[in-house]
């Protein structure tokens, strides 16, 4: 009997090896997850969901750009590029092929109608709307004003504040100074975290999930309550406003011009708010947070971007209108700033390594073969990468992983242009994002005023790295120290003195 018991567990364990052998040369590549029996490539996703975006990248680098994502009995399925090619077929070329689609809607329910879910005709008189809204010079304008006055009155004074006591900030949570509320900001966090959860965990597990208010869907129910709660009060300070004054009189907000204009219906009114406040206020912050992280570990950039600066400041002291000394802190206008080529090489730099959506989702409307030659049927899911994309090689060259401006600057000194399907931080094709030139232009004002004014050093061990989340947030913050430009000029001079003075010691003169 006992050597039966051994003959059956040999049996069973060498079926076992045997299986997982089979199991591993079906694999294209090293880096490719094991595709188990009825969870498919789930196990993988789970266990490396903690690096998801760069065990992706790594994934989709083995697989020549594109990769099936198959998880068995599960019913997620995805198919995952970041193949430029692919990129241009399904964002331009077939563009009505590949709409957000219905699961889209369903996942990022906390959008509602508004453009972001918005597929056909709804997209398209959404989008005209919203375009002829920001194309006026009266919104141009409000927005450049409004970025230099946040700059001014939040974000300098905070890391002012931050200099003088000599303690570590969390740049990364000084970039969101001037958010409305605390709560409202934890609630988009939660929601976001959330809304990332659903690209892996199964459809029926996860609306389970949320209708019994368990696990991460519990924090997505009260982060939906307390987004709804913030949309309402702020609607109807809106409207309250309007029938005082009759119009929104000088606001040129997009909300206020929506309601001005005679977007009256709640539902349309909060789900238009709750896209702006996604796409502007999560997708700035987080982009700005990386650059900082980028300059702080390349001070040959920043030197670099000091130096043009100077040149506007010097201008600005001709005129009368620039640094005056006695500490006064400098802010730049969208007008000056607008000729920095390398200013303008390095948040592009930024944003081709982390770009803030880092990847985006699409459906398939009828059977289709990509330009790599993978065949997508009806009802399949894609995901691009655009987070992989700015890291492979074969579409940035071997330095592909550096952070190097110049690669967007011409011998001639020019900016560069790369098209949309490879540079997708804004998206391509049709649905390229609307607000593109504003957040540069707030990027570039937020950029340069905390750049010239103060010195930003990282706090030695603080582990920087993307959280779990539909927007490239940093999970652990970004902490660091900052220093006035003015205060360290000083300690610079007092180094140098010290030391000139040691050496007239040493010579006894």
């Amino acid at each position: 009997m006992d050597a039966l018991l051994l003959f059956i567990e040999l049996f069973a364990l060498c079926f076992l090896i045997l299986g997982y052998l089979r199991l591993q040369s079906k694999k294209t590549s090293p880096s490719e997850p094991t595709e188990w029996p009825l969870v498919g490539h789930l196990l993988g996703m789970v266990a490396n969901i903690h690096h998801f975006h760069d065990w992706a990248t790594g994934v989709l680098a083995g697989a020549s750009n594109n990769f099936e994502a198959r998880c068995g009995r599960t019913g997620v399925r995805y198919f995952i590029t970041c193949d430029p090619a692919n990129v241009r077929h399904i964002f331009t070329s077939s563009f009505a092929n590949y709409p957000k689609g219905d699961g889209f809607a369903v996942i990022f329910d906390v959008l509602g109608g508004g453009i972001f879910n918005a597929d056909g005709e709804s997209w398209r008189l959404q989008r005209a709307k919203a375009q002829t809204l920001m194309a006026g010079p009266r919104f141009r304008a409000f927005a450049a004003r409004r970025s230099r006055d946040k700059v001014e009155a939040s974000l300098l004074p905070f890391l002012a504040h931050a200099a003088d006591a000599g303690a570590p900030c969390d740049l990364h949570d000084c970039l969101a100074v001037g958010l409305p509320t605390v709560p409202f900001a934890r609630a988009m966090d939660d929601a976001l975290e959330a809304l990332f959860l659903r690209h892996v965990i199964p459809m029926p597990l996860w609306k389970l999930m949320n209708r019994l208010e368990i696990g991460h869907e519990r924090k997505m129910a009260a982060a939906r309550r307390t987004i709804d709660g913030f949309v309402a009060d702020t609607v109807a300070k809106r409207r309250a406003d309007k029938l005082k004054d009759g119009s929104m009189g000088d606001s040129a907000d997009l909300l206020s011009s929506f309601i001005d204009t005679g977007g009256s219906d709640d539902e349309f009114l909060r789900d238009t708010t709750v896209n702006l406040l996604l796409a502007g206020r999560d997708t700035t912050g987080a982009a700005l947070s990386w650059f900082f992280y980028l300059l702080a570990k390349n001070p040959r950039v920043q030197h670099k971007l000091l130096d043009e600066l100077a040149s506007i400041n010097a201008a600005k002291k001709v005129a009368g209108a620039g640094d005056a000394g006695g500490g006064t802190m400098v802010t730049f206008g969208a007008s000056e700033l607008g000729s920095l080529v390398y200013l303008h090489a390095s948040l592009c730099e930024c944003l081709r390594l982390f770009p803030p959506l880092p990847f985006e989702h699409k459906a398939v409307v009828a059977d289709d073969v990509l330009p790599s030659g993978h065949e997508v049927k009806a009802g399949d899911k894609i995901l691009v990468f655009n987070y992989s994309m700015g890291r492979m090689e074969g579409v940035w060259g071997e330095d592909c992983m550096e952070f190097r401006p110049e690669r967007w600057v011409t011998e001639e000194g020019k900016l560069r242009y790369e098209p949309s399907y490879k540079f997708v931080a804004f998206n391509a094709g049709p649905r390229t994002c609307l607000g593109k030139e504003m957040a540069f232009v707030q990027m570039k004002t937020a950029a340069a005023a905390v750049l010239w004014n103060f010195a930003v050093e990282l706090v030695p061990g603080h582990v920087v790295e993307p959280k779990l989340s539909i927007i490239l947030h940093m999970k652990n913050g970004l902490a660091v120290r900052v220093r006035r430009r003015d205060a360290c000029q000083s300690q610079l001079l007092n180094t140098s003195r010290a030391a000139a003075h040691g050496v007239l010691r040493t010579l006894n003169l």
